[in-house]
């Protein structure tokens, strides 16, 4: 007699136990009663041959077997939500949601005043916004539209380069006020200096490309672009910020501009199985003009 195989439901319910580490949350997170998610996980458990979960001080700890099993539930995860994204409206009609992806700091800094623009001319299309510094897959449709600061190496996608911003050291002016400025890269080490915790890999190699720094030489150390923005604008240290940022805030002072400088390229990226999809090629036009100005606004 043939096994039925589980369906993407008891997946689900997986993945949101592996996360939450219990029923209860689990059942909060799906919107299901914790009976109902207990027997979700007893199924697959059947239906596999295996335990996936035990009992610990600190809720359900998953086996080796249900970690293992994560990532496959992952990509169902996305192709479920790719599934939703295509079905929300025709192809040929400008309806239905784009889910759209970009750093932290283009996400909170660049991308509203766009997407405002957009919805005033486009207001049957959703924007699903995932800010992540993350290269999300689109080939495994993470994401229909991403916006990305290097060159994408995956076969099967749209590439557009929209420019190169750069970045620039700035601090603010009480910053400066109380240390002065330094003359030289060298001056640097006696100054706070905000920087990443763990790099992006376009990072890395702008860093070692221009300036030889370690972790330690940051004082201040966030993965979070916004929040080293937010250090530089509160009087913190000496951080780097995209240019078109720093013209906007008259209290940002340039440091050193003649000697430390990082090109960033700037990428929009979309899965070619969607350039006959109205939506994706509105909103992806739509963000290759806009970003494009936001681009050139720094050779002003």
């Amino acid at each position: 007699m043939n096994k039925i195989e589980p369906g993407w439901e008891l997946y689900r319910t997986l993945l949101a136990v592996v996360r939450e580490g219990s029923l209860s949350g689990a059942a909060r997170s799906l919107g299901l009663t914790q009976p109902t998610v207990g027997r979700h996980i007893d199924a697959l458990e059947a239906a596999l041959g295996a335990a996936l979960f035990t009992r610990s001080q600190g809720g359900l700890a998953p086996t080796d077997g249900a970690l293992a099993l994560v990532p496959y539930a992952e990509a169902m995860e996305s192709a479920s939500a790719a599934l939703r994204r295509a079905a929300s409206g025709e192809a040929e009609e400008a309806r239905g949601t784009v889910r759209l992806t970009a750093s932290d700091v283009i996400g909170v800094e660049v991308l509203p005043g766009i997407l405002a623009s957009f919805r005033e001319a486009h207001h049957q299309v959703d924007v699903e916004v995932l800010l992540s510094n993350r290269m999300e897959n689109l080939l495994r449709r993470d994401a229909d539209i991403a916006v990305r600061m290097a060159r994408p190496e995956q076969d099967a996608l749209i590439a557009k380069k929209i420019g190169e911003i750069p970045v620039l050291l700035y601090a603010h002016r009480r910053y400066v006020e109380r240390h002065g400025l330094p003359a030289s890269i060298d001056d640097l080490e006696g100054h706070t200096l905000i920087g990443y915790d763990n790099p992006p890999a376009y990072m890395r190699r702008l860093i070692a490309e221009n300036y030889p720094a370690t972790q330690d030489a940051f004082g201040i150390r966030t993965d979070n672009e916004v929040a080293q923005l937010a250090m530089m604008r509160a009087g913190v240290g000496i951080g780097g910020a995209q240019m078109q940022l720093a013209m906007h805030n008259a209290d940002l002072v340039p440091v050193m501009h003649n000697a430390v400088r990082f090109p960033m390229e700037v990428w929009l990226v979309m899965h070619e199985d969607l350039k006959m999809s109205r939506r994706v090629r509105l909103l992806f036009d739509h963000l290759v003009e806009h970003l494009g100005a936001y681009v050139a606004s720094g050779m002003a």
